[in-house]
């Protein structure tokens, strides 16, 4: 990893394109209360111009995916991972019936890039918005005017440090990128992008979670549940989890800082296991070297009994074993 990239990240603004996310827009009278029903975050109280970070589940109460949930208007866009977007807009089509709804998948005809970092506010404000773009909260987004089209700019903090998504039409999608090359913004890599995810604790859908998943085991239900709506796919076996179980789940997603020198031969590999004395206690979904803590990081799911800050374990690293402490997250606090 090239170090001006995670600088920029951390102290002040890198770009890059979203190629691997897919774009969904829901139109139509019923649109939010046919997404009411499906999504486990409250779409009704969406105003114009807000969003929400949400999930879509099973009726047992696994992830299919997770989203970003904006009201842009006449319409409502879900920004997902690209590898469930043709998944959803099939499943999402044959729940219509008699609603007044259509489903129209615009991956193909849109562009998207993600703008990241403590001056990404200051680079896309300026350069993307010609000081035009109001002071988002999270989730919340501003139709800007840009050559004979406009962009979209989404206030995401999706890799837990503040960030923009940008849309725009696909046509216009090169000229976008130029703006910000012009402004001396960072154009970052994947491998930037995630050491600082993992470094924010972050947990990133399908790597750290996938459809065996229960939001409650990833530690999502603050940001993408809201426990005052009426009912959604999946509801049941959340509420029986909370309610019954008091929350109560046989694994926790954690972090894990490892003992082992600050060395790339030190990061252990997804999937990698995790061990207390002779037994198998859970496996690493994600695992970076830290520039911020100088030693290899990890995010990884362990048994519930030791999920707790401070608990010692080991993991599978080459043919060792390196000694690993459960530690809070976020492993680096956000400037």
């Amino acid at each position: 990893m090239n170090s001006n990239e995670y600088r920029s990240l951390r102290h002040g603004a890198g770009f890059t394109g979203r190629t691997e996310r897919g774009w969904i827009v829901v139109t139509g009278e019923d649109r939010a209360q046919y997404l009411q029903g499906l999504l486990t975050n409250d779409v009704m109280a969406l105003g114009d111009g807000a969003g929400c970070y949400a999930a879509y589940l099973t009726p047992q109460g696994r992830m299919i995916a997770d989203l970003h949930v904006l009201n842009i208007g006449d319409r409502i866009l879900l920004d997902v991972d690209g590898s469930v977007r043709a998944k959803l807009v099939s499943r999402f089509e044959s729940l219509v019936f008699t609603e007044d709804v259509r489903v129209t998948d615009l991956t193909e005809s849109w562009m998207s890039y993600g703008v990241h970092g403590p001056g990404a506010p200051s680079v896309v404000g300026v350069a993307v918005a010609r000081n035009e773009l109001r002071d988002l909260t999270l989730y919340q987004s501003q139709r800007v005017p840009f050559l004979d089209t406009t962009v979209l700019v989404t206030r995401t903090d999706e890799l837990g440090v503040i960030g923009y998504a940008l849309f725009v039409d696909r046509l216009a999608g090169l000229a976008l990128r130029e703006r910000l090359i012009a402004a001396r913004v960072v154009e970052v890599t994947e491998t930037a992008l995630e050491v600082v995810r993992v470094e924010a604790g972050r947990p990133a859908f399908p790597i750290d979670i996938d459809e065996q998943t229960i939001p409650l085991e990833v530690g999502i239900e603050d940001r993408a549940i809201s426990f005052e709506k009426g009912c959604y796919v999946g509801q049941e076996v959340i509420v029986r989890i909370l309610h019954r179980g008091q929350g109560r789940v046989a694994q926790k997603l954690v972090g894990l800082k490892l003992g082992q020198a600050g060395t790339l031969a030190a990061v252990p590999q997804r999937d990698a296991l995790v061990w207390r004395a002779d037994g198998k206690v859970g496996r690493v979904t994600s695992a970076v070297l830290s520039p911020g803590l100088r030693a290899p990081i990890a995010l990884a799911y362990v048994v519930r009994e030791l999920a707790e800050t401070g608990t010692r374990v080991e993991v599978t690293v080459g043919n060792g074993r390196a000694g690993a402490i459960v530690s809070a997250l976020p492993f680096v606090d956000c400037e």
